[in-house]
């Protein structure tokens, strides 16, 4: 079994060698690393170029990460695809052979687990810790998503549900494991260990007015696959994310 990982990159000096590194150092042989280059200005390239594990690099202007990462999908010739931002990073050299044992499974078409959030500046220090649990379909109604870097799906989900809809800005991610997980039922297995670390901070929870921008594009999320939310769904999605954080982490140097 073939696994893609796709990478996007736009000026990603500062922490894309973490994440190159991280798949080099997989234990799992059959792998595919796809980088997507928006244009980088520094030298994100020439660190890309360092490792010969990487197996297709495309550096074009694109229309945002969504973009990028659609590039990637389309791009990808792996039984499995996964998503890994240039800032994130696998948390051992385990993690990849352990989603393909869960794919041994043919029922399971999606794989996902938890993630840690980690100062951007010194990755030793977790200021979040996101335990996904096992799956339900009606834990989507109640504000639950998996986090999207450990979200692996079978490439022929992409190929029957489509990829990722660039109309929206950070709820892209949200808007995609709906569809899959919900509209089209897709059958998902849970990995209960932390598989990706992923640097603090994000566009949709830079401040009050991105969060409220992020809520209408969660809304939007769901009339884009005509699905009806509760009327809290949207609401509890960043209240449950309130739980994740370590307070004292995150002041911690």
């Amino acid at each position: 079994m073939k696994i893609s990982i796709i990478t996007a990159t736009h000026n990603s000096a500062g922490t894309v060698r973490d994440t190159l590194t991280c798949i080099a150092k997989q234990q799992y042989s059959h792998i595919e690393h796809i980088i997507v280059d928006g244009m980088s200005s520094d030298n994100t390239l020439e660190i890309v170029k360092e490792f010969p594990h990487v197996a297709k690099l495309i550096c074009e202007k694109d229309n945002g990460i969504y973009d990028a990462m659609n590039k990637g999908v389309q791009l990808a010739t792996g039984d499995v695809i996964g998503i890994l931002n240039s800032d994130d990073f696998y948390t051992d050299p385990t993690v990849l052979a352990k989603v393909a044992a869960a794919f041994d499974d043919p029922a399971i078409e999606a794989v996902y687990g938890d993630l840690q959030y980690v100062k951007h500046d010194n990755i030793q220090v977790v200021t979040r810790t996101w335990k996904s649990g096992k799956y339900k379909q009606k834990h989507l109604y109640y504000g639950w998503m998996p986090p999207h870097p450990t979200f692996f799906v079978r490439r022929h989900i992409y190929e029957k549900c489509g990829k990722f809809n660039t109309t929206l800005r950070s709820a892209a991610d949200y808007e995609l494991m709906l569809r899959v997980l919900l509209k089209y039922g897709a059958h998902a297995d849970y990995i209960p260990e932390v598989l990706v670390k992923m640097r603090a901070g994000g566009m949709s929870n830079a401040s009050l007015k991105n969060r409220l921008r992020a809520n209408k594009e969660d809304v939007m999320a769901w009339k884009l696959n005509n699905l009806k939310p509760y009327f809290f769904t949207t609401w509890l999605k960043p209240i449950r994310k309130i739980l994740q954080f370590n307070p004292i982490k995150i002041w911690q140097k």
